[in-house]
């Protein structure tokens, strides 16, 4: 079988786990809110729907491996060297520890809040180039394979924990509580839906103009003084495919396409935002908190009260001490298998590599901030009895730094692991 016939098996084996797993999520959610449903007999319902869902999103698991097993026979490599293959990768790990998880607890209502992280990650995947790439010299390594499958299996579990947290939170915030405390868990569990939505904003904004074929080009000029003091211009070219809000710094307009009477960018990227396509990540920065509030406000139109409100009540069957226990068992399995591949690993490549075991990277400094906070936790919970609301909300904020150190860094901060930032 040739290069290109496995890799097009790769590119369809991931489009029909996507679609497989969005419609075990939909089986999930008819296991869970079909128990209300006259003349249904809640258990059983649960039970049947439960095996129907888990066997679906099985099935999408198994057309995952596939996506992985013939992308890495086709580019030659272990395929997790740029965002779409590691968000990819990392999508195919939740799955696998939900898998996990679900076998040892049997939590059906756990495949609700699960499955729609693995299918935004994967569709936030799906926004970066999918065409195989070359291997820049500091990659060709054994400790790839180490490193990143490692990491990436760590955080998938700090995911599954994620969700469970949020779930217990859901379950427990008094939502129609009026005091100062009630109304400041109620805001964070808004704040957290806000950003699960400004990441499905971010991708609608995407596929949208992708798909109308939206096009801006800019001629940015890069001005560099070497040690000696001498000063170097290089002119670089910047597409854009999303309309530009914000302009590379120091940049004219070379073409741009109208959209909503938006003829030139309404801004320029500042000075101290580095790199030809800085100007380019701060504009999709702004475009996922746009896309983002216009989702959340649809919705908040739409069914007229807070969105975390909206779900509480579909968890009020679960106990929440289980949902508690679930979070730290996924994320006490994670935490050791994520300071392997995020750190220790990690050093001894950076060692081969770059000749450091540490250089304060960007992505270095995440990395251990995101080792801190889980250690932090892992202390909090065992030696100073933080459990039930305070663990989760830990857990909670917890991911989302993990969210920041995968996305943020690589579209806010450059530094030498950009080569897995945007195309």
């Amino acid at each position: 079988m040739s290069t290109q016939d496995l890799l097009e098996i790769s590119k369809q084996a991931f489009m029909y786990s996507f679609f497989l797993y969005c419609i075990a999520f939909i089986a999930f959610a008819v296991a869970v809110i079909g128990k209300s449903w006259r003349n249904r007999d809640p258990v059983r319902h649960e039970r049947k729907w439960g095996r129907i869902s888990f066997f679906i999103s099985s099935v999408g698991l198994l057309g995952h491996l596939l996506y992985f097993g013939t992308r890495w026979a086709g580019a030659g490599r272990i395929p997790v060297s740029n965002m779409y293959e590691f968000m990819s990768f990392l999508s195919m790990m939740i799955m696998v520890a939900f898998t996990i998880v679900f076998l040892i607890y049997r939590k059906t209502l756990l495949g609700l809040f699960a499955l729609p992280i693995a299918v935004i990650v994967m569709a936030y995947a799906a926004v970066f180039p999918a065409e195989v790439q070359p291997l820049i010299p500091s990659l060709k390594s054994i400790w790839l394979y180490i490193h990143v499958t490692l990491a990436a299996t760590g955080e998938s579990f700090f995911a599954v924990g994620f969700a469970a947290a949020f779930m217990y939170l859901l379950r427990t915030v008094n939502f129609d509580g009026k005091d100062k405390v009630d109304r400041r868990q109620k805001w964070w569990v808004e704040f957290t839906m806000f950003s699960i939505i400004m990441v499905i904003g971010f991708i609608v904004a995407v596929f949208a103009f992708r798909a109308s074929g939206y096009q801006a080009v800019f001629t940015s000029q890069q001005i560099t003084t070497d040690t000696a003091g001498q000063t170097t211009t290089k002119e670089d070219k910047v597409e854009y495919n999303l309309p530009p809000i914000v302009a590379p710094y120091n940049s004219k307009v070379e073409s741009m396409q109208s959209f909503a009477g938006l003829d030139q960018p309404l801004l320029h990227a500042p000075s101290w935002v580095e790199g030809a396509t800085a100007g380019r990540k701060l504009n999709t920065i702004v475009w996922s908190i746009v896309g983002g509030a216009i989702i959340y406000l649809l919705l908040r139109l739409l069914v007229r009260r807070p969105l975390g409100k909206l779900v509480s009540p579909l968890l009020k069957g679960l106990d929440p001490d289980d949902l508690d226990e679930i979070s730290y068992r996924a994320i006490a399995i994670g935490f050791p298998i994520f300071t392997l591949g995020a750190l220790v690993f990690a050093m001894i490549w950076a060692q081969q590599a770059w000749g450091r075991f540490w250089g304060w990277d960007p992505k270095e400094v995440w990395a251990l901030i995101s080792w801190l906070y889980y250690s932090a936790y892992l202390h909090l919970r065992l030696s100073r009895g933080f459990q039930g609301r305070k663990a989760s909300w830990i857990a909670v904020l917890g991911f989302l730094v993990i969210m920041f150190t995968l996305v943020g860094v690589n579209l806010v901060i450059a530094g030498l692991h950009s080569y897995a930032g945007t195309n």
